[in-house]
């Protein structure tokens, strides 16, 4: 089992900057896939951002060049920096981790970002 806890969402203006954190219960170096998802009401979830263990990234084209998916594994955590957020950004994110040997995935329970225009 892995536990995957978010924090760091919120409400904030458009152009604005928030960075979200996801604790992972176990080293994240048992972790096959870190991503990042997000749900706006009345839309299907999306893959926002991914890190593979050899530490390739993968960007959804809507948050090119604004986002970046960092982790940290003393701290076993992986963070997305999101900045110039607009209004589109409105949603629930969700961290996601695919264990290396089980090859399950696993989820947090989420987190909301509200971007005011």
């Amino acid at each position: 089992q892995v536990q995957l806890v978010e924090s760091g969402g919120g409400l904030v203006q458009a152009g604005g900057s928030l960075r979200l954190s996801c604790a992972v219960s176990r080293s994240i170096f048992s972790i096959d896939v870190l991503g990042w998802y997000r749900q706006a009401p009345g839309k299907q979830r999306e893959l926002v951002a991914s890190m593979t263990r050899g530490g390739v990234t993968n960007y959804a084209d809507s948050i090119k060049g604004r986002f970046t998916i960092t982790r940290d594994h003393a701290r076993s955590t992986v963070y997305l920096q999101m900045n110039s957020l607009k209004s589109e950004d409105t949603a629930v994110y969700y961290c996601n981790a695919r264990e290396l040997l089980t090859r399950m995935d696993y989820w947090g329970q989420g987190t909301q970002v509200t971007v005011s225009s």
